[in-house]
């Protein structure tokens, strides 16, 4: 897979950002063509050759050593996600020494066990493709606008930009599809012999003016944890903190866990309690897919 265009467009963007005083160099150099580092600036904080600085940031990435991208890491004041993704921009552009295999379509039994015993919060695994692989009861219902089509995989990409609901759903709308789009981005980079991923991002990009913007930024993430503002359908407004944990995946897949949980003695907290005792009437598979009842 030819990821040359990835690798050229992400250099070239986060050169673009820093300015010589954020670099610490010297002002002046004449007028400048392009709002942040030239070329050969970056080169000279890498500690490279103009010329091969500009060979890598047209894509010829395959075979730099760890050392060399590490100085461009710095040079370009990468963050821990963006040089995470630039090493594996760099790894996947190696000939691949067997053919990728496909990801597992079933997680371990013991992972749904895991999530069954959590009952006080809402908790779900998703995919790199940001899929819903497994969840708990209340993950569920926390996230049951994403489940009203058995016919296909919940996929929070995909609500979070193809489904209307969702601008009502988030109420910090802009900044859950920013961090949507960033970690599809990383795990882009991650695998970029993914064809269901690819899949979606054309899918996405197609349809999705808003997702075209973001996904073009190049902007990336990993690992994330922090707040989120739900508007729920049934139980109205909550406030849930949230913490994201790699699962170890037999394929070497990317699996993450998704813990969500509200202050204790908080209205958040009354919220989930009464979500969870809604969940409880939908019991069925059949009613698990059919719409909620409006909220009073």
């Amino acid at each position: 897979m030819d990821n040359r265009s990835d690798i050229r467009d992400f250099l070239a963007s986060r050169r673009a950002r820093i300015t010589p005083e954020q670099a610490g160099l010297l002002p002046g150099g004449g007028r400048r063509r392009v709002p942040g580092l030239r070329r050969e600036e970056v080169a000279v904080l890498a500690g490279v050759s103009t010329d091969w600085y500009t060979r890598l940031e047209k894509g010829h990435i395959s075979g730099v050593s760890e050392d060399v991208l590490e100085a461009v890491a710095r040079a370009l004041q990468l963050d821990d996600a963006e040089r995470t993704y630039l090493f594996d921009l760099a790894r996947a552009a190696r000939p691949p020494r067997t053919p990728p295999r496909r990801a597992k379509a079933q997680i371990p039994p013991r992972v749904q066990w895991m999530l069954d015993t959590v009952t006080g919060s809402a908790a779900f695994v998703a995919n790199g493709r940001l899929d819903i692989v497994a969840t708990n009861t209340l993950g569920r219902a926390l996230h049951f606008p994403l489940f009203d089509n058995p016919r296909r995989q919940a996929n929070f990409a995909r609500f979070q930009f193809l489904d209307a609901r969702a601008r009502d759903f988030y109420p910090d709308w802009a900044g859950a599809a920013r961090i949507t789009a960033a970690l599809l981005r990383a795990e882009a980079g991650r695998r970029p012999h993914d064809t269901q991923l690819r899949e979606l991002v054309g899918e996405l990009s197609t349809v999705s003016e808003e997702f075209r913007t973001r996904w073009a930024a190049h902007d990336v993430r990993i690992h994330h944890d922090g707040a989120k503002q739900f508007h729920h359908p049934v139980v109205g407004t909550l406030d849930l903190g949230y913490c994201t944990l790699d699962l170890p995946a037999e394929d070497r897949s990317t699996l993450r866990l998704t813990i969500y949980t509200a202050a204790p003695g908080s209205a958040s907290e009354d919220g989930l309690k009464v979500l969870a005792s809604w969940a409880a009437t939908q019991a069925t598979p059949a009613a698990q897919a059919a719409p909620a009842p409006e909220a009073p």
